[in-house]
């Protein structure tokens, strides 16, 4: 409020009441100011005390609830890691064991690929040792009959 709305407010005040109640009437204002005053502190000082219960209990539920949640979080923290480390374990001796067991698979094959191969050149090398001696008997066998010719096919020829 400004200044000139008080001062009217005062004037009217005074027509209306007169100068000589005036001071009661500013006497009864300010004792029912201070009993309202009063009044507000009194609530407020009762809500405060009454909600002092209520805001402990609320803070030790918070404080219980807070407590039990990190237990749980932790327990599960725990247990996942647990987990995960076996399932780690688990892993690494599964692929150790796959690793030694294609190893043993290579080695075998390798081991069948070089007995195979000696077989293969032993046999290769007896084929072809058959092979030029049965070329040589052909040989041999085709002189002796290129000499054979039964005696329809010769031919005398004259001197």
């Amino acid at each position: 409020m400004s200044g000139q709305e008080i001062f009217i407010i005062v004037l009217v005040i005074l027509l209306l009441f007169g100068a000589d109640k005036l001071p009661d009437i500013a006497r009864s204002f300010g004792k029912s100011m201070r009993d309202f005053r009063k009044a507000t502190d009194d609530i407020r000082r009762e809500i405060e005390t009454n909600t002092r219960d209520i805001k402990k209990d609320f803070n030790e539920v918070t404080d219980s609830i807070t407590k039990g949640v990190t237990d749980i979080s932790n327990n599960i923290t725990r247990d996942v890691n647990e987990v995960a480390d076996n399932v780690k374990k688990e892993v690494n001796d599964f692929t150790g064991s796959v690793k030694k067991d294609a190893d043993e698979v290579a080695e075998n094959i390798q081991k069948e690929v070089n007995d195979s191969a000696g077989s293969v050149e032993k046999d290769a090398n007896e084929v072809s040792k058959n092979g030029r001696k049965d070329g040589k008997n052909a040989a041999d066998s085709f002189k002796d009959d290129a000499n054979d010719v039964p005696d329809d096919y010769k031919y005398d020829y004259p001197d």
